[in-house]
């Protein structure tokens, strides 16, 4: 239960971390490309505002004079010098030519007051709502008229040398559009990054599911490993502290009067000693501190040499041991560790198989590489038992494990074996009886 609940705090505090990350990148590039969105958008008419201005600056003085003074007849100067000068640069006519027709022009006096209120036309109804502050000069700004009339401004200051009062120019331009745009982009952007956060939150429940998925079946497997290892050591554990203490109790007793006592405790300090060495091989397994030290080996006469002492324990159990060995090369192996992949295989072949059963050893070349069987007609394994038989300390009838003195780990280290030489082992259903375990090893 605490493995559960630790499990699902894991998952939990996996996903908000999930949903805050992706939350924060969501905001994050939304705010980007809203910014981006809002500058291009908006460009046009800051391009506007300060190309205007540009041309208003390149004015000659007598230009700007003419434009911002109140009187155009104010000095000595020829007349008809000055008839053409208006005709052709009077304020109407030169704001037409020079400045953008989109980009409104108002010109104020040091008082703020504007001066030509005239030429302003309907904004003139808006002249008191038009915000203007003397510093802030050559930077464009926001104004908004009525609470819905929004424009883009930008400001000029003009000092006059003709003793003449200073002169300020606003230029505004309408960007409603522009605003309605960047307000729907904004609307389109804040329903799609609330959208990615949901997307992301299921996204994230769902991978956390599947990475926590390991460790959770890894978590099983270390309850599982840790209940079998500490059956295993209990059982042996148990007989020997039992017959020690008999011993113990009859401390006059010859020791032939105890043999079979003695027998049985050497016996179970063997099998756990056993244990011991193969838990050892599976943890350097797990940690890949193992080491093959390989050679080259005729496979058919290594299997051949190995199998013999076997061959004479299944006559004696009337089994008969078969040799179908037909790849007679070398390759290269580690020669103790497949010696001792053949010996579990034998070994549980001539456990799980009666009277009058036999076990085929086979070799071949196929498929460029070395195919080793080891087949019996015994007992066999159910379905489910194929699917985990590899598995550790996994039993299909404990009783029977118990009664042949096997503690599920054989076949584990089989296939760590085949897995180190970079093979693979499968075992199969023999039909009509019995199994058939098939190793592939690369050439």
């Amino acid at each position: 239960m605490e493995e559960q609940s630790e499990l699902k705090n894991r998952l939990v505090k996996h996903v908000i971390y999930n949903i805050i990350g992706f939350t924060i990148i969501f905001v994050i590039f939304g705010i980007f490309i809203f910014l981006m969105v809002k500058m291009t958008t908006y460009k046009n008419a800051n391009l506007a505002l300060i190309e205007s201005k540009n041309q208003i600056l390149q004015l000659n003085e007598e230009k700007i004079n003419l434009i911002l003074s109140p009187s155009l007849f104010n000095g000595y100067v020829r007349k008809d010098w000055i008839q053409s000068t208006i005709d052709q640069y009077k304020e109407e006519v030169l704001v037409k030519k020079v400045v953008n027709p989109n980009i409104i022009v108002i010109i104020r006096d040091t008082k703020n007051e504007i001066l030509n209120n005239d030429d302003l036309g309907k904004l003139s109804n808006y002249i008191n709502e038009i915000p203007f502050y003397q510093k802030h000069l050559d930077k464009i700004y926001d104004v908004t008229l009525d609470g819905k009339y929004s424009y883009k401004a930008l400001n000029l200051f003009y000092d006059r040398k003709d003793d003449q009062d200073n002169r300020y120019i606003q230029l505004l331009i309408n960007v409603d559009s522009e605003k309605s745009l960047v307000s729907n982009y904004f609307s389109i952007i804040s329903v799609s990054v609330f959208l990615g956060i949901i997307l992301s939150t299921i996204a994230s429940y769902v991978l956390s599911q599947k990475t926590l998925k390991p460790l959770k079946d890894n978590m099983i497997r270390q309850m599982e490993f840790v209940q079998n290892v500490s059956h295993e050591l209990r059982t042996p554990l148990t007989i020997i502290q039992a017959k020690q203490e008999l011993l113990l109790q009859e401390p006059n007793k010859k020791i032939i009067d105890k043999s079979e006592d003695i027998m049985l405790t050497l016996n179970e300090t063997k099998r756990l000693s056993k244990l011991i060495k193969d838990l050892m091989l599976l943890s350097r397994a797990d940690s890949n501190k193992i080491l093959l030290q390989k050679e080259s080996v005729n496979i058919d006469e290594f299997i051949k040499n190995l199998v013999l002492p076997y061959s004479e324990i299944a006559e004696f159990e009337e089994k008969k041991i078969i040799l179908n060995l037909n790849y007679n090369m070398d390759i290269e192996l580690d020669t103790s560790k497949i010696y001792q992949l053949i010996i579990i295989l034998l070994d549980n072949a001539i456990k799980y198989t009666l009277q009058g059963d036999t076990i085929e050893i086979k070799t071949e070349l196929k498929d460029n590489k070395c195919i080793i069987e080891v087949a019996d007609t015994g007992i066999g394994v159910s379905d489910e038992g194929l699917k985990r038989i590899f598995e550790r300390f996994y039993r299909e009838n404990k009783d029977r494990n118990r009664e042949t003195g096997g503690s599920g780990l054989g076949l584990s280290i089989a296939s760590f074996i085949v897995s180190a030489h970079n093979g693979t082992i499968k075992a199969s259903h023999n039909n009509p009886k019995g199994t058939i375990f098939t190793i592939k090893l690369p050439r």
